[in-house]
């Protein structure tokens, strides 16, 4: 209804803007052609009486037709617009007062077509009678109910023949409905495809008179939209009201179904309001009627719309009155704007009212798709984006595209007009274009790297070579994750810009004068950068790995694009700029050797020493828990040198990084309970003191000095 008014008037408007013209330059042909007489007549020969009295054929021929009857008629309709042109001509009016004029206008037309609506009500009967007469009224009513009914029965019977989706009612209150989501699109929509099918069948199978063949496409068409209008709000309602993954809905299912009525009810209203509009052309009724009628069919608009907002459900919280009224008045306000021409405003108000609600609850329909552990969306996250944003994408491409329509600005137009409004137009709507496909590439990026950092966790139970993969990918995806939507970002920008007429080479250029200059100022930050890249490239550190360098060390956490997040093995955490760094010393790569030394006692039998080493080694590798992270076990080297009280002796095992730790601590517990087994004692140093026997004090603390030193503490003073 709203786009058979707004081609109505749009219409108007261009005949109107067409006739203004031809009597501008009818009236600038006149003052021209007087101006130049006047001009000429002080230099051009005075013509003779015979002459004056003798007009020429052309100017006979414009009297003559000056003089008919049509003409006249015409040019006095074109009289009563001619203000509006004038005022355009002189350029004394004010933008205010052509807004004003606009209105006046489009209502004069309107009120002056409903004067003469009965007259075109009983033309249009007799259209009705001719178009009726050849084939009779009983076949065209056949026609018609066949058309009406026909969908519907196949509807009727597709569902008879096909088994419905076992989903009980209370499914839809558990999490369990969320398996459900597949069966229940195909019970919702596959019908609706039915009945579309059928509808159609009668359009083609009988022979329609023409207008009846136009009445009849125009109400297969509404039955058709609002038969998947019901549809898709049906499984809409089921998705919204489905639970989150921590068990809160977004809305309750009392309110979605309160919704959804009142939006079927608005959209078959609006449906079939919509065909008696288009029912009225091939009547003959004129623009201003059917505008008119439409006018009259929106106050039922406005009635739902209203009794919908002041009767809402509102789950449990206070009624707010002020809201009521507010949308009261806003409703009455888009009415207003509808009534009085002004379609640009109207849509923008309907877009700002609707757009948001329609993206929030496409959001909400593809998230409970997603949740769906056994629907087509589940674990599927690229699917998951590419249904999500792409829905947002045409919902917004598709509401750009039509404010364009309502512009007055057509496909053809936009493509191809070299006028300001034209190009700044197609820039616009190229630019939203631009900027959700680059949301949709940002996002389809995004998902993927994540999916893979989520894929990919540093886990314990993975093989080394699988470790060291899921550990550079760690480090290194959300590197170009920053670096894509960077890219994207720049990219689409520039685009934008380049679709609004605006030179982007001269940007380009003072974009690299400006980082030259501010490389030069922030150098520190620049070397950060790089540093990092060369350090990211020489596969330096990853994160998960223990690295030192100078004072720094710890295990390395998080990235960014100049600096590096450091965990130390107490808990702070260092966040270092790259190039501060320098010499890098990763201690969680390859394989690490850990040396232990003894100190054993001069008469202490080094062979059988070995043995004892030997077997301990043994016994770590048989362990179920030291014995995969070992790669060369614990072995005695051998006499590493002789001092001033015992026999050094050097042992040596190979882990894996980090590990060498904890078997360390194993291993020295095994070797001290099998040294005292199998008679080894380790040395200490000891002090002989000889005497007469008579300095007891002294002879005292010597044995105080090597007792303590027996049993590992610090000797006392």
């Amino acid at each position: 209804m709203v786009d058979s008014s707004h081609t109505g008037g749009r219409r108007v408007l261009g005949s109107r803007f067409v006739r203004g013209s031809l009597w501008a330059c009818l009236f600038s042909l006149t003052i021209f052609l007087g101006i130049s007489g006047g001009a000429n007549a002080q230099t051009a020969p005075v013509p003779s009486a015979a002459d004056a009295a003798t007009p020429p054929d052309k100017v006979r021929q414009m009297m003559q037709l000056m003089q008919a009857p049509e003409v006249q008629t015409w040019m006095a309709s074109q009289m009563k617009m001619a203000p509006a042109a004038a005022a355009d001509d002189g350029g004394q009016m004010s933008v205010l007062s052509d807004l004003l004029a606009h209105a006046r206008h489009h209502v004069e037309m309107v009120s002056d077509a409903a004067m003469d609506l009965p007259e075109e009500v009983e033309a249009a009967d007799g259209i009705v009678d001719r178009e009726i007469e050849p084939t009779g009224p009983g076949w065209i009513a056949v026609q018609g109910l066949t058309l009406l009914l026909i969908g519907t029965l196949a509807e009727l019977l597709f569902r008879a023949a096909t088994p419905r989706p076992r989903i009980r009612r209370t499914d839809v209150e558990e999490p369990a409905a969320l398996h459900h989501a597949g069966a229940n699109l195909f019970y919702r929509v596959i019908p609706a495809i039915v009945f579309a099918m059928a509808t159609i069948v009668p359009l083609v199978a009988f022979s329609w008179p023409p207008i009846s063949q136009a009445i009849a496409i125009a109400v297969a068409i509404a039955l058709i939209a609002t038969r998947f209008t019901i549809s898709i709000g049906r499984m809409l309602v089921v998705l919204v009201t489905l639970p989150r993954a921590d068990g809160e809905r977004d809305i309750s299912r009392a309110k979605a179904l309160y919704w959804f009525r009142r939006s079927a009810v608005f959209a078959i209203y609006f449906a079939f309001g919509w065909v008696v509009i288009q029912i009225m052309e091939p009547l003959g009724f004129s623009v201003g009627s059917r505008l008119f009628v439409a006018y009259i069919l929106g106050i039922g608009l406005f009635l739902i719309a209203v009794e919908a907002v002041w009767s809402r459900p509102t789950d449990g919280a206070r009624h707010s009155t002020a809201t009521a009224w507010f949308l009261t008045i806003y409703f009455l306000a888009l009415w207003l704007l509808w009534v009085t021409g002004f379609m640009l405003l109207l849509w923008l108000g309907i877009y700002a009212l609707l757009l948001p609600k329609v993206l929030r609850v496409a959001t909400m329909a593809v998230r409970s798709l997603h949740q769906a552990e056994a629907g087509f969306l589940a674990n599927r996250r690229m699917a998951t984006v590419l249904l999500d944003r792409g829905v947002r994408a045409i919902i917004i491409a598709a509401a750009a595209v039509w404010m364009g329509r309502i512009m007055g600005f057509a496909a053809d137009r936009m493509a191809a007009g070299d006028t300001m409004v034209d190009r700044i137009t197609r820039g616009a709507i190229g630019g939203i274009v631009i900027l959700l496909a680059a949301d949709l590439l940002w996002h389809i990026v995004k998902a993927y790297i994540n999916g893979k950092l989520i894929d990919s966790p540093l886990d314990a139970s993975a093989s080394d070579e699988e470790k060291a993969k899921r550990a550079r990918l760690q480090t290194l995806l959300p590197i170009f994750r920053n670096i894509f939507a960077v890219v994207i970002a720049v990219i689409a920008i520039l685009m934008v810009l380049s679709g609004l007429g605006i030179e982007i080479g001269p940007l380009i250029a003072g974009a690299g004068v400006v980082g030259v200059a501010v490389g030069f100022g922030a150098q520190t930050i620049v070397k950060d950068v790089i540093s990092g890249m060369f350090y990211l490239w020489d596969d330096a550190f990853r994160v998960g790995e223990y690295i030192e360098s100078g004072s720094h060390k710890g295990v390395v956490e998080a990235f960014s694009l100049r600096s590096v997040k450091l965990r130390h093995h107490r808990g702070p955490l260092t966040t270092v700029p790259f190039g501060e760094l320098g010499a890098v010393k990763n201690l969680n790569r390859d394989w690490t050797i850990d040396k232990i030394s003894l100190n054993v006692t001069y008469d202490t039998d080094l062979v059988k020493a070995k043995k004892v080493v030997k077997q301990i080694g043994q016994q770590l590798l048989d362990n179920p828990d030291f014995g995969p992270h070992i790669i060369e076990t614990l072995k005695m080297k051998g006499v590493e040198q002789f001092g001033e009280f015992a026999i050094e002796i050097r042992l040596s095992m190979m882990t894996k990084p980090g590990e060498q730790f904890v078997i360390r601590r194993n291993a020295l517990a095994m070797i001290r309970n099998a040294f005292k087994e199998n008679g080894i004692e380790f040395a200490v140093p000891t002090v002989q003191v000889s005497g007469d026997g008579r300095d007891h004090e002294a002879m005292a603390a010597a044995a105080r000095y090597a007792a303590q030193a027996r049993a590992g503490g610090e000797p006392a003073a």
